[in-house]
């Protein structure tokens, strides 16, 4: 019971870092994936093409590759300090996410018909107002089950954090089977992870349901 009491807490203080890498990333990764939308949808080509070719070698290349190349990088190739270990695992699932939800967003965006944006520009509404006031709810409402899908899967990529040694979860668990040969706390972590991911479930569903005036 004592080695029970023990490894929960130990996966506790791990799942903590769990839950903050997710956090932050879902933070600053959803926003920068709507910019990230705009400038793949711009209509100055090299800034569309640029940010085309970003989310290709991003969504194209490993996440554990990307994490590995941010936490070395810098002090391989340009001779500078090395990030802090979870700032540059922070680096780059901010990045990798932000390149993924960037096309959830586009085709939610390009989804509405033009006809609701030209009624906008009919009633004297500006870019801005029309995609906020018109746009934005329809787009939302479209993208929830593909953006629930990844949110989830970043609950379980967390644990790529553990390759550059950051104390996630799985790490807590795996210090058990080095140490005192016990197995049962690397499956013990399931647990966790699919409570969370149930509850992550069950909020997405009660979201599409709030939106399910928006027809189509």
């Amino acid at each position: 019971m004592e080695t029970f009491l023990n490894v929960t807490l130990d996966l506790l203080q791990g799942f903590g870092t769990t839950l903050k890498l997710f956090a932050l990333t879902l933070v600053f990764s959803l926003p920068l994936g709507l910019i990230f939308s705009f400038f793949s949808m711009s209509k100055f080509k090299p800034l569309s093409a640029a940010m085309k070719l970003l989310i290709w070698v991003i969504r194209g290349t490993p996440l554990m590759l990307q994490i590995i190349v941010v936490f070395y990088g810098p002090g391989l190739i340009l001779g500078w300090n090395g990030l802090d270990r979870f700032p540059a695992v922070l680096i780059a699932f901010v990045l990798n996410y932000s390149c993924y939800f960037s096309e959830i967003y586009r085709g939610g965006i390009e989804s509405i018909p033009k006809g609701q944006y030209e009624a906008g520009q009919v009633l004297g509404m500006t870019k801005t107002q029309i995609f906020f006031r018109i746009v934005l709810l329809q787009v939302i409402k479209r993208i929830i089950p593909p953006m629930s899908n990844e949110i989830i899967t970043l609950v379980k990529d967390t644990s790529l954090a553990r390759i550059i040694a950051v104390y996630e979860i799985i790490w807590s668990a795996q210090v058990y089977i080095k140490s005192e040969g016990l197995i049962w706390p690397l499956f013990y972590t399931g647990a966790f992870y699919l409570i969370f991911n149930g509850i992550l479930t069950v909020v997405f569903r009660k979201i599409e349901k709030k939106l399910d005036y928006f027809k189509g």
